[in-house]
């Protein structure tokens, strides 16, 4: 049987093929919205097309200074000022937005001026009491949009902000990916119509049709899967004399209400996007943290139906989505489905998952439609044995006493465009998270207390390393990935611009523990350093590599966690204090003689 990644792929890849091929057309811009664009856009004309004032205040020539000066005019916005110049010793008037005369090249706000009583011919004055900057509180010419640039890019979503913003270039009739059509039918001797009254025996309603034609409204081989093993998907080439071929995309759909609305978000959901021309048609994925244990299947990766909350402490001491299951999960059972935002992705385990496991959670409808009656808050928060392996941190560490906040607070970033654009499960972070909370005593008490996944981008990269060390005051970062030689591999150096002392000592223990069981080790660049308070370590995104790593570091970390936080009192457990040890040689032997105050060792 196919993972349901590959089944994905193969479903994608042909969607992609279609797409490719499907027409494209012209629609005015009301009837954009929720479409994708076919072609690059770009601005006929630069914005603002004049250089415009960003305050309100008084246009000015810089070099004039403080003083008092005659106001000649007023520009307001809407008013082009057209024939008014600015020359030294006179100012005008100026609105936010209102367009700068000619001859002024800075505006000084209004709360740096101050109102003059009026001359007797009627003529107003006021006094600039500071000195501004040639430029001051100006937008040029362009300064928004250049003129000709792209404003949005083919395949780009058109959500209320792009439409607006092409509105902003003049733009009114725009080229879309056609909507694709959907054909939905249910085969069974034993389906009737939904309206059926009276059901004979053996006889039940068909529910699937309506959900499926409502799920494709709303969204514009067998498969190693539960629910949903009985899938197919199959391409089909129409034959018609009278219309030129053209091939459609054919999903067999399994029969139990629950296997089928799943396998539909899974697959059919992806290839409408790709089909629509969504550059990225898979569906966002969120961490979670579970809410009650949940057991995990040996043998295929179950999807979960859960309700999927944003809560201000997730368990963890700090916010963070939760997940709810919606009950038994069986196939058959449509009322899992009910409320449910999102499918959890059930490793493969064969166990039971505790309450408070971080797990990864592909959303499928708005979570604002969950309910919320049992929503924690502050004053309220989650029951804290619903979490036994997450301990409590204070977010604001400022307020926590020094004899208190002796915890290792843990933070993992999984590097991985795959992962970011959700093409792909995360595998490597919650391995690592299992890796530290089995460890957490021989760190000194840790806690996983952050988690995040970033593209392979130096600076998104170095945003997160940066917010972590300096603002949450996090003890160890893991990274997880990007070490390798690929283009794409940028985690060392986004590492290296932000840390302030290196660690090659750590990188050199991981490298020679992954050598022996491979030989491509050799090939990672891996870095480790400090940054303040916070040790980062880059780790490969390999999860078994991950565990193999972390291992052999065990045995220095507690310690070099507590130096790094400047307790030089952290000891070897078979260190003997100088003062205390044995002499080793004959110098220190005469040193030890000559310093017991018994006089010269020569003497008798």
């Amino acid at each position: 049987m196919l993972q349901v990644e590959e089944a994905l792929a193969a479903v994608l890849s042909a969607a992609a093929a279609s797409a490719a091929a499907r027409a494209a057309e012209a629609v005015p811009l009301h009837d954009a919205l929720g479409l994708v664009l076919a072609e690059d856009v770009r601005a006929p004309d630069p914005l603002p097309p004049f250089r415009a004032s960003i305050k309100d205040g008084y246009a000015v020539v810089a070099s004039d200074g403080p003083g008092e000066y005659p106001v000649i005019t007023e520009s307001r916005a809407g008013d082009d000022a057209l024939g008014v110049v600015v020359t030294p010793g006179t100012v005008a008037y100026v609105t936010t937005g209102g367009p700068i005369p000619d001859g002024a090249d800075a505006v000084v706000q209004v709360e740096d001026t101050e109102q003059l009583a009026g001359a007797p011919d009627g003529s107003k004055r006021v006094r600039i009491l500071v000195r501004p900057t040639q430029g001051q509180d100006i937008r040029n010419v362009g300064c928004d949009i250049q003129k000709d640039s792209v404003v949005l890019k083919s395949s780009e979503h058109i959500g209320p902000a792009e439409i607006g913003l092409l509105a902003t270039v003049g733009v009114t009739t725009v080229k879309v990916y056609r909507r694709p059509t959907i054909a939905v039918f249910s085969t069974g001797d034993e389906l009737v119509e939904p309206a059926t009254a009276s059901l004979s025996r053996g006889q039940i309603r068909d529910s699937n049709r309506a959900m499926l034609i409502a799920a494709a409204i709303q969204h514009k081989c067998k498969i190693r899967m539960k629910p949903g093993k009985p899938l197919t998907f199959a391409e089909i080439v129409t034959e018609d004399s009278s219309k030129p071929s053209k091939k459609v995309l054919a999903f067999g759909l399994p029969g139990n209400p629950v296997s089928c609305v799943v396998c539909f978000n899974l697959f059919v959901v992806p290839a409408i996007r790709s089909l629509s021309g969504w550059s990225n048609p898979h569906l966002p994925r969120v961490h979670a943290r579970l809410l009650h244990p949940l057991r995990g299947d040996p043998h295929r990766q179950e999807f979960h139906r859960a309700v999927i909350r944003w809560v201000p402490d997730d368990g963890s001491g700090r916010p963070g989505y939760v997940a709810e299951s919606t009950g038994q999960q069986a196939s058959s059972r449509l009322l899992s489905m009910k409320s449910a935002n999102a499918l959890l992705e059930v490793p493969l385990v064969g166990q039971m998952l505790e309450a408070g496991t971080s797990m990864q959670a592909i959303l499928i409808s708005d979570m604002t439609s969950s309910p919320f009656d049992k929503l924690p808050t502050a004053s309220n928060p989650l029951p804290s044995h619903l979490f036994p392996s997450a301990k409590s941190v204070s977010t604001d560490l400022s307020q926590v006493p020094a004899s208190q906040n002796t915890e290792v607070k843990v933070a993992i970033l999984t590097v991985s465009d795959t992962v970011s654009l959700g093409a792909g499960p995360d595998r490597s972070g919650p391995r690592a998270i299992s890796v530290v909370n089995s460890s957490s005593e021989k760190l000194g008490g840790a806690t996983v207390v952050a988690t995040a996944v970033v593209p392979d981008d130096v600076e998104k990269i170095k945003n997160i390393l940066v917010k972590w060390s300096d603002i949450d005051r996090v003890s160890l970062i893991l990274t997880l990935g990007g070490t390798g030689f690929t283009p794409r591999d940028v985690t060392p150096e986004a590492t290296k611009s932000v840390i302030e002392k290196e660690a090659p000592g750590l990188t050199y223990v991981m490298l020679q523990e992954s050598l022996k069981v491979t030989p491509f080790a050799m090939l990672s660049r891996a870095t480790a350093g400090i940054r303040g308070s916070t040790l980062i370590i880059n780790m490969p995104g390999n999860p078994n590599a991950v565990a193999e790593c972390m291992e052999a570091l065990l045995p220095a970390l507690k310690h070099a966690l507590k130096q790094i936080k400047g307790d030089k009192r952290e000891k070897h457990p078979r260190h003997v204090p100088h003062a205390e040890a044995a002499p080793v040689d004959q110098w220190d032997r005469s040193f030890r003689a000559a310093s017991s105050g018994r006089g010269c060792s020569c003497e008798p």
